[in-house]
């Protein structure tokens, strides 16, 4: 449960980034797009994270949900891993430019999300 709560502070620290210099998020997430690394951590910590969730589910307030969103974190890398680098790539640099003016709203529900993650966490 601990990791899950981790995981919600790493997504809190993002959200106030978000939330703070959207610009600066967007013009991250082009950056890192950009690295050769990118396709690969992003399938393998959605798999890893979501194999956490589903095995601590049980420990956490809401272990249904947390179950489900274990789930979908696993079934976003499987799919990942049948996307082309460069598609997964071409769509981090569409969303960076589409949704810019949208970060800032994004990182509030992102905030609520990870601070609802940690309480989960540390209440179960």
């Amino acid at each position: 449960m601990y990791i899950i709560a981790f995981f919600g502070f790493l997504m809190v620290v993002l959200s106030l980034l978000m939330i703070i210099k959207p610009e600066s998020w967007a013009n991250g997430i082009v950056e890192f797009s950009e690295k050769p690394y990118f396709h690969p951590f992003e399938i393998i910590s959605r798999f890893g994270f979501g194999i956490i969730f589903v095995l601590f589910a049980g420990k956490t307030l809401y272990p249904k949900l947390i179950t489900i969103i274990g789930y979908l974190l696993l079934a976003v890398s499987i799919g990942l891993l049948f996307t082309p680098p460069a598609k997964h790539r071409q769509f981090a640099l569409w969303s960076a430019h589409k949704f810019r003016n949208k970060f800032r709203l994004m990182g509030f529900f992102s905030l609520a999300f990870g601070t609802f993650l940690i309480y989960a966490a540390m209440r179960g």
